[in-house]
């Protein structure tokens, strides 16, 4: 299946061009082929394979790759010739989208600001929350992802994510999620703006809040003058089940960030729900009438994709397959995984699940178990990845949390599918915990890794 970068023309042009590192890494994971078609859960190389994709581009595909009423509705929009990027009119169609999103998020959310991206949208929330507050201090949870730009790394604390590019932005703080007295200590001190929180934690491990962690939260924050920003751009649009995590925890934040799947994986767009005295704060006066925008942010192709998304959506009720499929997965990975020592936990809300992965006790295992994490802490992980690759599906390790396994299909992925990729990461684990051919096959790998 892997494809070389040195016969492949499109791979030594990307490897000249754009990104070689790249290259060289899917390289490595024999993962570097060339996709053709990609429909719904399936994704077609030029070979003939067919892959099924538990990743979703990080849940950007909640409908499906392509998927029918989506691509018409671009096609549609570019056959009529309407205005795209005019810049000095109001898109009917930006409204149209905005009152629609507002309808399903509910939670007083009144008023929308259009951008381009979920790190856009994290820019946005910052500067909103500090017009509103009058303050500059920004918390955060440990362990987070909010993006690449300064302002969405500032609010991660992994170094790794931001070093060699300078001093991030003064005045933020992490605490750990799910520790409400720490979060009390820091908002009594009236310093912070927002408090910036996914409610459910995608990249540190599919983290779930606890109990009443964010409805708590939430009352905190209004003691305290500080706004509850929830970033969504994961789990928004259905992806656990409710149209947005927060309605699991009945909880109404002051910002909510989407993004990814908002316009069907097919055009760039995200989008910032605000209450209306927030809103208001910003743009409170003619003058100000353009003190924040966006180039791209309300243009026809996004706008179009985002009103057929939410058509797809609703007809085809992703929300409630994405609940009945979530558990099911659930379900059945317990059933397979659970007597195997290095499994730990399985767990997630909808079709956004992560299989936590634990040291072995047996010596056998924890020697080579080891020596993994002294080469790279995430080679486990990624030999995970590359062995499901082997069998027909794309996932991905979380991004701060190396031992956790996620497993995000588009939601409408089906029930064969799912069985399919259980019996599937079955086989890897028995092979993780019977095979010596699994770890002298990493060692390998780390070692031509180093040589690259």
């Amino acid at each position: 299946m892997a494809v070389s970068a040195v016969t492949a023309p499109f791979s030594a042009l990307y490897a000249d061009h754009v990104n070689p590192q790249w290259v060289h890494l899917l390289n490595l994971l024999e993962m570097n082929v060339s996709y053709q078609r990609c429909e719904n859960a399936e994704l077609i190389t030029s070979e003939g394979t067919r892959i099924i994709d538990f990743l979703s581009g990080y849940c950007v595909h909640n409908t499906g790759h392509n998927h029918a009423h989506i691509v018409q509705a671009l096609q549609d929009e570019l056959g009529r010739c309407g205005p795209a990027m005019l810049q000095s009119h109001v898109s009917e169609t930006a409204g149209e989208l905005a009152r629609r999103l507002c309808e399903k998020a509910g939670c007083e959310l009144t008023k929308v600001f259009f951008c381009s991206s979920g790190s856009e949208g994290v820019e946005a929330a910052i500067k909103f929350s500090r017009a509103h507050t009058g303050r500059s201090g920004l918390l955060y949870a440990q362990k987070a992802f909010h993006g690449w730009t300064c302002g969405a790394l500032s609010l991660m604390g992994d170094s790794f994510w931001s070093a060699r590019f300078g001093p991030m932005l003064p005045g933020t703080q992490g605490i750990p999620f799910n520790d409400l007295n720490q979060l009390e200590q820091r908002l009594a001190t009236r310093e912070f703006s927002a408090f910036v929180v996914e409610p459910i934690q995608s990249e540190a491990g599919v983290i779930l809040p606890a109990g009443e962690y964010l409805a708590k939260a939430r009352d905190l924050c209004e003691r305290y003058g500080t706004l509850l920003v929830l970033d969504e751009v994961q789990t928004g649009l259905y992806r656990t089940g409710a149209f947005l995590a927060a309605h699991h925890y009945r909880v109404k934040p002051d910002m909510v960030i989407l993004a990814k799947a908002l316009s069907g994986g097919l055009v760039p767009s995200g989008a910032v729900l605000m209450r209306e005295e927030v809103y208001s704060s910003v743009y409170d006066s003619l003058k100000r009438a353009i003190i924040h925008t966006s180039t791209f942010s309300e243009n026809g192709l996004a706008m179009r994709a985002g009103l057929a998304t939410l058509d797809v959506l609703d007809h085809e009720n992703l929300g409630t397959r994405a609940r009945e499929l979530g558990d099911l997965l659930r379900g059945r990975l317990r059933e397979e995984l659970c007597e195997f020592e290095m499994v730990k936990e399985v767990r997630g809300a909808g079709l956004l699940c992560g299989v936590e992965f634990q040291p072995p006790a047996q010596l056998r295992l924890r020697l080579p178990f080891e020596a993994f994490l002294r080469i790279h802490e995430g080679l486990f992980g990624q030999m995970l990845v590359m062995g499901m690759f082997r069998r027909g599906f794309l996932t991905q390790i979380c991004g701060n949390h190396f031992m956790v396994l996620k497993a995000a299909p588009p939601l409408t992925v089906s029930e064969q599918q799912i069985e399919c990729f259980v019996t599937a990461l079955r086989d890897v684990v028995e092979t993780v915990h019977s095979s010596k051919t699994f770890w002298t096959e990493a060692l390998g790998i780390a070692r031509r890794a180093v040589n690259i």
